[in-house]
């Protein structure tokens, strides 16, 4: 088959399925099985990310990749420790979303660390595509693919159609995020999970609990371990520490059990020795105040509508919504049956739980700790 037409069966494929309310894990499966009979790869990785810090929440790998996890800590280091012009968060802010590093580092005049130093020692790869995947300027995950010495470099038309899918596989991600509702069998830890990490990323201490905790921050048997999250947030912490970004290390994300969690990195000071200076790192269930922007965000929702949406969480009834955004009653009721078909909701009351609850329901009649919160059981 013609490449152009090719190109255009896999963005129709994958427009059904970023549509069809299908998990993260499955969209991807199938989303990327389709892109690899128009451009294909020794391998490929697929990463969710935080919309609003941009940091790792999890990775997805297939081809060669797959089962190869001893270096995402490194990787985790390069992407969020470094300044590089093909860092996903730099892509983000790029008209055009995506670069192939053969065509970049022609362009530069100069080798890329990132293929020269990491990539082809460790795996080989001598070409990488990288495509950051946004929709309505939000950025919800990214994706590599990967080719060795002995395959053509990633051209203009495979850079092209991968660009085109930015949208769609981030619409993909998104609407996926929103999939999976919290089963009963979460861990339990008692209180927040502490990891203590040396400069370069290794584990030196953690606290009772953690290790649970990073065992659901995985996802199925094409996910990546948790090394690569830690590492991502290591290397944002000693970025953020040294004053190179205003992006706090923080993620937000939806483990394998469906609970929303967040995971922050803090880098303490270095003692007058010169020692210490290690990052330290929290992972705590989310809260309803951290959880409601993301899974609004999710909902793709207009500014109005979120407005909207922000005074239904707060009880507000539809004549109080109407004078507090100067709109009439039938524009509220407008934006509502929008925002519950957006939402997937017949009514306030299931849009609030479908916000609120989703992950709590399993343990509504679980104890209350002396924090406020589920004790553990």
């Amino acid at each position: 088959m013609h490449r152009g037409l090719m190109a255009q069966r896999v963005v129709r494929d994958v427009d059904v399925i970023a549509h069809a309310g299908l998990d993260v894990d499955t969209f991807l499966e199938e989303a990327m099985a389709s892109i690899s009979r128009a451009v294909p790869s020794v391998a490929a990785c697929v990463a969710t990310v935080d919309p609003g810090t941009l940091l790792l929440t999890a990775t997805r790998k297939y081809g060669d990749l797959k089962g190869r996890d001893e270096q995402d800590r490194e990787w985790g280091m390069l992407e969020y420790g470094e300044v590089e012009s093909s860092s996903f968060r730099e892509l983000a802010r790029q008209d055009v979303p995506a670069v192939a590093m053969s065509e970049l580092t022609a362009r530069e005049g100069r080798p890329s660390r990132r293929i020269e130093g990491f990539m082809v020692p460790y795996f080989g790869f001598t070409d990488e595509l990288r495509v950051a995947l946004r929709d309505h300027g939000q950025v919800w995950g990214a994706a590599s693919l990967f080719r060795g010495a002995d395959s053509p470099t990633f051209d203009a038309d495979d850079l092209a159609l991968m660009a085109s899918l930015s949208e769609l596989m981030s619409t993909g991600v998104r609407t996926g995020l929103l999939t999976r509702v919290a089963s009963g069998a979460v861990p339990t830890p008692t209180g927040p999970a502490v990891i203590i990490v040396d400069g370069a990323g290794n584990i030196q201490q953690i606290s009772t609990g953690a290790e649970e905790r990073l065992l659901d921050l995985v996802g199925n048997e094409t996910s990546a371990e948790a090394t690569g999250v830690i590492g991502a947030l290591v290397g944002a912490a000693l970025r953020f520490a040294a004053g190179l970004t205003d992006l706090p290390p923080r993620a937000r994300v939806r483990s394998r059990s469906g609970q929303w969690l967040v995971l922050h990195a803090a880098r303490l000071s270095p003692r007058s020795d010169g020692g210490g200076g290690e990052v330290v790192v929290t992972i705590d269930e989310a809260r309803p105040p951290e959880i409601v922007p993301i899974v609004v965000a999710a909902f793709d929702l207009t500014v109005r509508e979120r407005d909207v949406t922000q005074l239904v969480l707060q009880g507000v009834d539809t004549k109080e919504i109407a004078a507090t955004l100067h709109v009439s009653s039938y524009t509220v009721q407008d934006h509502l049956k929008s925002i519950f078909e957006k939402a997937d909701v017949r009514s306030r009351r299931e849009l609030i739980a479908r916000i609120y609850f989703d992950q709590y329901v399993p343990r509504l009649n679980t104890a209350i700790g002396p924090d406020g919160w589920f004790a553990s059981v």
